[in-house]
């Protein structure tokens, strides 16, 4: 067997690669490189998971940036939506939902759902299987027994490829049950493998593995964020490499390659730990943006001498960014005058503006916010 595993030839006349267990024999070369980028890495997270005490409601920017990340995350599976869509009112009201936008809402459900179920089960394969159920539910995909690991062999490649013309194969269903176990185990083991590069290894043979019939692609990159958090690495779900894998597709999807073909686990590592840094850099530079902006546009308000609605007003668009006066009326249990008459403050200051562009059931965008958030989206703001 090879360094990551073997290529085995199935009855059926194709060949299924066998992932070997981790972590890789003989071990990570750690040249002045990788261990570079491991200290760069590392020394961003830690910037990142310090925001806490530097921005005063972190819980906010974790509320925004994880339906960012489900976007980024679910665009790279080609799904066609934008952060507005995600974002505007309604867009979790299942009549006024289209597939895409589901599919993001389901990320969005899956991220959170996970997250709490940490507190109360450790991150195992019984986990793994209900976030994929949230994760699958109602979307495309659904009918390929979502929370169930794959009872049939898959395969990745063009739409018209098929198990002998594919990309890869990964390895038969008989052997999931078993190499999800042995990843399991190798996520609780007891070693000196730093966090980040043993969450690369896990990133990497959990996609090798490809355990699911669909939403293998989002599931392994959920999986990151739970590891992060379960071994305290991060104490809120801030980091998230979309973004990168999106802006380097072609090279993400090489360097796995390279692991399977090759062996070449260190040129993944060091993909991994750019894309570690770079994000949490990023991540870092956005949240500071977005806590001086608010702080801005609060003393610009108060020197303006508001009601207390219309302060109210606008720290509901702290948090949603588009908001209508029906969703407002709702949340406040406000008459129309009053919601209106904020909204109408609001837009004199320029803090906010109609993007609608229409004379009932109008949206309005807190747009300088939402300029931030939508970088490296394919998002435009009205």
């Amino acid at each position: 067997m090879g360094r990551s595993g073997q290529y085995i030839q199935q009855l059926k006349g194709y060949k299924a690669f066998i992932p070997a267990p981790l972590p890789p024999h003989p071990p990570l070369i750690q040249d002045d490189e990788l261990n570079f980028l491991l200290s760069k890495a590392s020394l961003s997270l830690g910037k990142l998971s310090g925001l806490a005490s530097v921005i005063s409601d972190p819980d906010l920017f974790v509320y925004l940036y994880v339906r960012k990340e489900a976007l980024l995350s679910s665009q790279i599976e080609g799904t066609q939506c934008s952060l507005e869509d995600v974002l505007s009112p309604g867009a979790d009201d299942e009549k006024n939902k289209h597939d895409d936008i589901e599919e993001v809402s389901n990320y969005v459900k899956a991220m959170n759902e996970g997250l709490r179920r940490l507190n109360e089960l450790p991150l195992c394969t019984r986990l793994i299987k209900e976030i994929h159920a949230t994760l699958m539910s109602g979307v495309r995909g659904a009918h390929k027994t979502p929370g169930e690991f794959r009872k049939s062999q898959n395969w990745i490649g063009r739409p018209d490829a098929n198990l002998n013309t594919a990309e890869f194969v990964p390895p038969p269903h008989e052997e999931v049950d078993r190499l999800m176990s042995d990843l399991e185990k190798f996520i609780h083991s007891d070693d000196q493998i730093p966090h980040l590069v043993k969450a690369a290894f896990i990133h990497a043979q959990f996609e090798t593995i490809h355990p699911f019939l669909d939403g293998n692609g989002r599931l392994g990159r959920l999986l990151i964020t739970y590891l992060l958090c379960f071994w305290n690495v991060l104490d809120r779900p801030l980091l998230y490499l979309s973004y990168y894998f999106k802006a380097y597709r072609s090279e993400y999807y090489s360097k796995l390659m390279n692991v399977r073909l090759k062996g070449d686990w260190e040129s993944w590592i060091k993909f991994f730990l750019k894309a570690v840094a770079e994000s949490a850099d990023m991540a870092n530079i956005a949240a500071l943006e977005i806590h001086r902006l608010h702080q801005l546009d609060k003393e610009g308000l108060q020197q303006s001498k508001p009601t207390s609605y219309t302060l109210e007003v606008f720290n509901e668009f702290c948090r949603d960014p588009i908001l209508t006066a029906a969703a407002l009326m709702k949340r406040h249990n406000s008459t129309k005058p009053k919601i209106n008459r904020a909204l109408q403050h609001l837009l004199e200051l320029g803090t906010i503006k109609e993007i609608s562009g229409k004379q009932r059931n109008r949206k309005y965008a807190y747009t300088k916010y939402l300029q931030i958030l939508v970088r490296d989206t394919n998002s435009k703001i009205g």
